[in-house]
């Protein structure tokens, strides 16, 4: 029996290419495109070596549910909360697997409000995953894609109107971050 991942109302986790597989991963994706409401979806992930496939089965599982989909590239996980908000998005997926090791993934989902999708609107995104059935797009009906050049741009003057940038700039801070995977 192969090992299975950890799924909730709000997203998955795995270890890539043992409980974090592309079906598990197009399914996932699928259950959200059928569940979320209209509009585009956004797609966004941390810097982890198998975030770009991943990326790549989300974008391909939501366009073939019929939803435009936009890529956000590598990102922090609230940048893509903000970026919802921002762009009026129908929500979103940003693959990270947060601080857990390397080897594992994940898919993280969020509301048209930009927060982590809360039960009440995650439960029937898990049961159409378990359930497996999806109406897939016919040809003339398939999602497509956008790239968004600056998707950052709507956090960062979010944070900039809450602070004082000119004395932060007197005090001569020096600051270390940690990128959590590189976002």
């Amino acid at each position: 029996m192969s090992a299975q991942p950890i799924i909730s109302v709000a997203g998955l986790r795995g270890i890539v290419g043992e409980s974090l597989t592309p079906e598990v991963v197009v399914r996932y994706a699928a259950a959200f495109a059928a569940a979320a409401p209209p509009g585009a979806i956004l797609v966004s992930r941390d810097g982890r070596g198998s975030g770009r496939l991943i990326a790549e089965l989300v974008h391909a599982a939501l366009e073939a549910m019929g939803r435009p989909t936009a890529d956000l590239g590598v990102q922090a996980t609230p940048t893509v909360g903000v970026a919802v908000r921002h762009f009026g998005a129908a929500g979103a997926i940003q693959i990270t697997a947060s601080h857990n090791p390397l080897p594992y993934n994940g898919l993280k989902l969020f509301s048209p409000q930009g927060r982590v999708l809360p039960h009440a609107e995650g439960q029937p995104v898990l049961d159409r995953y378990r359930a497996g059935r999806f109406d897939w797009a016919a040809h003339d009906r398939l999602g497509t894609r956008e790239v968004i050049a600056d998707p950052a741009r709507g956090h960062l003057e979010a944070v900039l109107d809450l602070v004082d940038v000119d004395r932060i700039y007197r005090r001569g801070f020096r600051v270390v971050l940690d990128a959590n995977h590189g976002a």
